[in-house]
């Protein structure tokens, strides 16, 4: 990191922790290891703001949180953050957020925080990045409904290419005849408990109402799943003779992610899902999670 993000970063850390005192040119000038004028233009040059603006509207933000979430006067939230008067505060809170503090504090509404982004994460090492190569991957949580899904087993099939050679590749307009609860044909990696004796792991189907009781083809079975969340992970769009490595690029992201992060696990007692490839819209396979 260069010594003017360094010296910007080292203000800012000194800022967070004086928010409640008062802070001075001097003091941030000793904070940088810069003079007065050339830490004023630094601190402006790389957040935009000069340093009166930022203490300000960090204070702002930091009395409206604890006007939302402390038995906290406004008197109090003024004087405690800095600001000489009421009628200042209210001022300038009305400025920043276009409501009154102390309705706020009665019926907090949503309001644009000023969030204090350390300019240390600007630095990026975009050298050490292939961007020629780089795909982007989008995750996004939805929710299945318990349904039922009409399905073609194979033999013993763990992926697309086998299962065509086991149950040939006209059960897919078949499939995409008929009606289907998320609008197209689906590919399904199940799990133990859905697959018959010398049949296969990966299957087509599609999915219809849990009450379904219409027709199932000649050969086709039907299993009913319940309601499930899911991980959808979506590729890029990509040429279509680039297929193979969208796939691989979607199946390594999803073989990386944790769902940890975001408070669920990985519920292996639902199939893994799998959408056409279509260069159009990237490739998606949909994985399930349940909350830990």
């Amino acid at each position: 990191m260069n010594e003017q993000l360094l010296a910007v970063q080292r203000m800012q850390d000194y800022i967070e922790k004086h928010i409640d005192s008062d802070i001075t040119a001097a003091q941030l000038a000793r904070a940088a290891l810069f003079s007065p004028w050339h830490s004023y233009r630094l601190f402006k040059l790389y957040t935009s703001l000069t340093p009166a603006q930022y203490i300000r509207r960090l204070r702002l933000s930091m009395s409206a949180l604890r006007l939302k979430n402390e038995d906290c006067r406004v008197l109090d939230a003024a004087l405690d953050l800095g600001f000489g008067s009421v009628d200042g505060y209210q001022r300038a809170f009305y400025k920043e957020f276009g409501c009154n503090p102390r309705e706020y504090a009665q019926n907090p509404v949503p309001i644009t925080l000023f969030i204090p982004y350390g300019v240390k994460f600007r630095e990026l090492r975009k050298d050490e990045i292939d961007m020629e190569n780089l795909q982007s991957v989008f995750v996004q949580r939805i929710k299945k409904p318990a349904r039922k899904v009409i399905i073609k087993r194979g033999v013993k099939a763990e992926d697309y290419f086998p299962y065509c050679e086991e149950v040939g590749c006209d059960v897919w307009g078949l499939l995409t005849s008929m009606d289907s609860l998320c609008g197209e044909p689906v590919c399904l990696w199940l799990p133990q408990k859905y697959i018959k004796p010398h049949t296969s792991t990966y299957v087509q189907g599609v999915e219809v109402a849990d009450d379904y009781d219409g027709t199932v083809p000649e050969g086709f079975d039907v299993i009913a799943l319940p309601e499930a969340e899911y991980l959808m992970f979506q590729g890029e769009p990509f040429e279509e003779e680039n297929y193979c490595e969208a796939i691989l690029a979607v199946q390594h992201a999803m073989e990386k992610y944790n769902p940890d992060t975001i408070g669920y696990e990985w519920n292996t007692e639902n199939p893994r899902i799998q959408l056409e490839p279509l260069g159009t819209r990237g490739y998606i396979e949909l994985k399930a999670v349940k909350r830990k």
